[in-house]
């Protein structure tokens, strides 16, 4: 039901966006055709019954084994001779690729449109043809035209423009799996505090021929599931598909920014501060990046590399990380500590008693006071 009232609300807003412009600029009316309504907001969490039946089949299969994915040519990365936006794998980013679409025809129709403005006016008001100017001064209907129509036509780009910021900063689910991205000079860390707080360090790899850049990494190309130089890494940050994922961005000493094209992703890294947003990725596959934020000398050889798989492969890789846990597992309550008790001394045995006097000592022991006053 949620679903379907947020489809409703997207397309709603949607609608009267593209109803706007329809009477703002007639001549962009292939702009109401080209954008669709993808108002689908993240899915939910798993349940814990699918969560616990995921978690039993990676058991049951050899949990903590791992083989990373090779990634897709052209699929998540740039491509050469590459012109417009990559394809995206998220609803967020066919949403907002949608609406970059259906602006640049608005864009270009306005400037036809301005173009045959300028050549008329050229052709029809030069001084051969018009050799006694018009006295026209003002004309009432043309100016309020011209005004409203700007500001409708801004109008109808403005409601599915914000449509999309507040789906791209939607809180996460309660339940969604949070990673922590640290940005550093000159690598990222992943941390996972819902499978066991391990951390993953990720480095690019060295380009052969190269002058080296990170001492102690192998070269891209070593393995069959490198991708392209310069955005393939020693260690990928690995999430499970279809799922929110809580993503919680920092920095440890300067500002970079975790960017992601074909995922529609981008935040800043900021020393001190915690930066949050929802990542929800499709496909399974691999997806790169580059930090977006000039960091020092070594800002260019800061990739960044995401691979998506799903729940049970993901499970297996948590597993092979020295205390790594499966997420949504309830985990046994702690063994409470036994109520602390004084423990007296052991009584000495009868043998070593004192005895206990008899009457007529006890008498010999009280002083007598019946003769003073």
């Amino acid at each position: 039901m949620e679903a379907q009232k947020t489809m409703t609300s997207g397309k709603t807003s949607f609608g009267v966006g593209r109803a706007v412009s329809s009477l703002a600029l007639s001549l962009a009316a292939a702009l109401t055709t080209a954008l669709p309504a993808f108002a689908q907001e993240a899915p939910a969490a798993p349940s814990a019954l699918a969560t616990g039946a995921a978690n039993g089949a990676a058991q049951a299969s050899g949990a903590g084994s791992y083989t990373p994915m090779a990634p897709t040519p052209g699929i998540g990365m740039p491509v050469d001779g590459g012109i417009g936006l990559q394809e995206q794998f998220s609803k967020v980013g066919e949403y907002g690729h949608a609406i970059h679409h259906g602006l640049l025809w608005v864009i270009g129709l306005i400037t036809l449109f301005v173009l045959l403005l300028l050549v008329i006016v050229a052709v029809r008001f030069n001084r051969r043809s018009n050799p006694i100017a018009s006295k026209t001064s003002h004309n009432t209907l043309l100016e309020v035209v011209w005004t409203l129509l700007p500001v409708l036509i801004l109008v109808g780009i403005a409601v599915p423009s914000i449509d999309l910021i507040a789906k791209q900063y939607k809180p996460a689910p309660k339940d969604a799996l949070t990673i922590k991205v640290t940005g550093n000079q000159w690598f990222w860390t992943y941390g996972y505090p819902d499978n066991g707080d391990f951390e993953v360090i990720s480095n690019m790899l060295n380009v052969p021929g190269a002058p080296v850049i990170n001492n102690g990494v192998r070269e891209v190309g070593s393995q069959p599931w490198d991708g392209p130089s310069q955005l393939e890494v020693d260690n990928r940050m690995v999430v499970p598909v279809g799922e929110p994922i809580r993503l919680q961005i920092t920095a440890a000493d300067v500002i970079h920014s975790f960017a992601i094209p074909s995922l529609w992703f981008k935040l800043d890294a900021v020393p001190g501060r915690i930066n949050e947003k929802v990542l929800v990725i499709e496909k399974p596959g691999v997806y790169y990046g580059q930090c977006s934020e000039l960091c020092g000398v070594k800002h260019a050889y800061m990739p960044i590399a995401i691979e998506a798989l799903p729940r049970d492969k993901y499970n297996a890789w948590v597993l092979t990380h020295a205390g790594g846990e499966i997420d949504g597992q309830d985990k046994p309550a702690p063994a409470t500590a036994a109520p602390f008790r004084r423990r007296m001394p052991p009584k000495p045995p009868w043998s070593m008693r004192p005895p206990k006097p008899n009457n007529s000592e006890l008498e010999d022991r009280v002083p007598n006071h019946g003769n003073h006053r």
